[in-house]
């Protein structure tokens, strides 16, 4: 990569108010996937299904983003991203439509299907049209934008899904999304964008390949505790003899991913046009960044699964409770993210890069070490803040540098690129953090359970102590009721399941300081560049 020193263009400012639809299309998606989780105990109630059936909307969502997500970004350069955009945009809406009317379980798991399917076009939209809209330090708080939508879209989620739960029921939640996609349309108006060229031919090839190795990646980590890491569990659907479906489709999805990469690189070579221009991860500060913004998002999807298990299941809070708890941290990265974009003008990637992964360390660490019982502590707030400092730094940084080493017609392959990373990390990070936290607490249990006086081998042959999940003390008592425990021997078990969740949950918050910390490696090869000493390689 060039680091030639280029003297900055002239001045020019576009209108915020394209931007400003191109925000709120990142929170009509992100509002969507926030909302689900909390609008599971209406759907439940109002269609009389299991919560599994609900949570099928929810999986179905999330594959057909991660499936189609690289068709997107051929789709807007074929036809146009901003004929594409509004397309979408507009399914989107109908997605949303059929949310608020349907009559069953079956509407809304459709309806969420159409809904992961327009999301997957415009996420390789949004970065395509940031690109040819945006310049220099617009450019850069446009990018920040978007991930602090991100952000704010799960507190808004959290909060209105809660209380219009509570007082009107699950639909208007989504009505809601419904306004905000006509606004999006009307403020796709002024967005301006090259018209495409129909000469682009779509490797179906390709498509198949990653489609389907992104599902069986994505299913095979979401799948990891409930079916089994190795072997199969009672719930998983099939087994392969005695061994779990999961890590039979990560294996699977990783074949299919590296035949995917053999294809491109083939068809490069033969001169042909390749559903993603790989060039765009050409050096090794590209690989770097996408790298970090793996380790960046998995990290944060483990944050997300552990400490809401740890307020609805351990504490039995209601999600509300679980979104002041998490406010802190939410608010921060939207402040951080957008706001960091002050500091590229002062100090280059790899400066901020690895002072970001340094700061979530510290704040893993530090939590590690001071998370109670009680998530309100003072201590335990500074380093939710101290942690979404490092994280809402970190999900601009490795965007923008993606961004601005890769010329403007391939924005749309870095916004695809940018989709399957965070759709893959995600589901790792929240399969490995709960499949370790659960084999960390069966540990704890066990060897505690081995120690303790009170606690003899017939009462834990009764109860099956060593094997116990995260399960709320009232929950624990209600068990051990059923047995011939004494009331000494029921306070005994309750205390060493009190005090092994609590340890559990530290060594996990250790263990994701550990990764953390391994991340600044990657983070050490970003660019040492600052934004205007290099070319503006959009123009080439």
């Amino acid at each position: 990569m060039s680091t030639a020193t280029n003297a900055p263009a002239a001045a020019h400012r576009t209108s915020w108010a394209p931007m400003i639809g191109l925000f709120l299309a990142q929170v009509l998606m992100s509002f969507n996937v926030a909302a689900l989780p909390v609008s599971i105990g209406g759907m439940v109630e109002e269609f009389g299904v299991p919560p599994t059936a609900v949570s099928t909307a929810i999986v179905v969502y999330g594959l057909a983003v991660a499936a189609l997500v690289m068709v997107g970004a051929k789709l807007g350069q074929r036809f146009g991203w901003v004929r594409i955009y509004r397309t979408v945009v507009a399914l989107f809406a109908v997605a949303e439509i059929i949310m608020v009317l349907a009559p069953s379980i079956g509407w809304v798991i459709a309806a969420q299907a159409l809904a992961g399917a327009s999301a997957a076009m415009i996420v390789p939209s949004l970065v395509a049209l940031i690109a040819e809209n945006y310049r220099g330090a617009q450019q850069e708080t446009a990018i920040g934008s978007l991930g602090s939508a991100r952000a704010i879209s799960g507190v808004t989620a959290f909060f209105l899904g809660g209380a219009l739960g509570t007082l009107v029921g699950w639909r208007p939640v989504f009505a809601i999304l419904i306004a905000v996609a006509a606004i999006v349309l009307v403020l796709s108006l002024r967005l301006r964008s090259d018209a495409g060229d129909p000469g682009i031919e779509i490797d179906v090839v390709a498509a198949i390949l990653i489609g389907l190795g992104v599902v069986c990646l994505t299913l095979g980590f979401n799948n990891i505790e409930g079916w089994g890491g190795l072997r199969a569990e009672p719930d998983a659907p099939f087994s392969f003899g005695p061994v779990s479906p999961a890590p039979i489709l990560i294996v699977i999805g990783i074949v299919l991913g590296q035949a995917f990469f053999l294809w491109t690189r083939r068809r490069t070579a033969q001169g042909k046009v390749p559903l993603v221009d790989l060039s765009v991860l050409g050096s090794p500060q590209e690989r770097a960044a996408v790298y970090a913004m793996f380790v960046i998002v998995a990290m944060e999807a483990a944050v997300n699964f552990t400490i809401p298990l740890y307020t609805q299941i351990v504490q039995g809070r209601t999600p509300f409770d679980t979104a002041l708890a998490m406010m802190p941290f939410n608010i921060t990265v939207f402040v951080t993210a957008t706001l960091i974009v002050r500091l590229y003008r002062r100090y280059p990637p790899r400066t901020i890069g690895m002072w970001a992964f340094g700061l979530t360390t510290a704040a893993l660490l530090w939590l590690s070490f001071v998370v109670t019982n009680n998530w309100e502590t003072l201590p335990t707030i500074l380093g939710l803040i101290l942690f979404g400092l490092g994280q809402g730094a970190l999900v601009t940084l490795v965007f923008n540098v993606l961004v601005s080493a890769a010329p403007k017609e391939l924005a749309g392959d870095v916004g695809s690129i940018r989709g399957t990373t965070q759709n893959l990390a995600s589901a790792l990070g929240t399969a490995v953090a709960g499949a370790v936290l659960v084999a960390v607490l069966g540990t704890n249990v066990a060897l505690a359970v081995a120690a303790h006086p009170k606690l003899p081998d017939t009462l834990v042959s009764q109860v099956d102590l060593d094997r116990v999940n995260f399960v709320r003390n009232d929950r624990l008592r209600e068990v051990l009721s059923a047995t011939d425990a004494t009331p000494a021997q029921v306070t005994a078990a309750v205390r060493v399941n009190t005090d092994a969740r609590l340890n559990t949950l530290r060594l996990g918050l250790l263990a994701l300081a550990g990764v953390s910390a391994l991340a600044i490696l990657p983070a050490s090869r970003l660019p040492r560049y600052k934004p205007e000493e290099i070319p503006d390689r959009s123009e080439s």
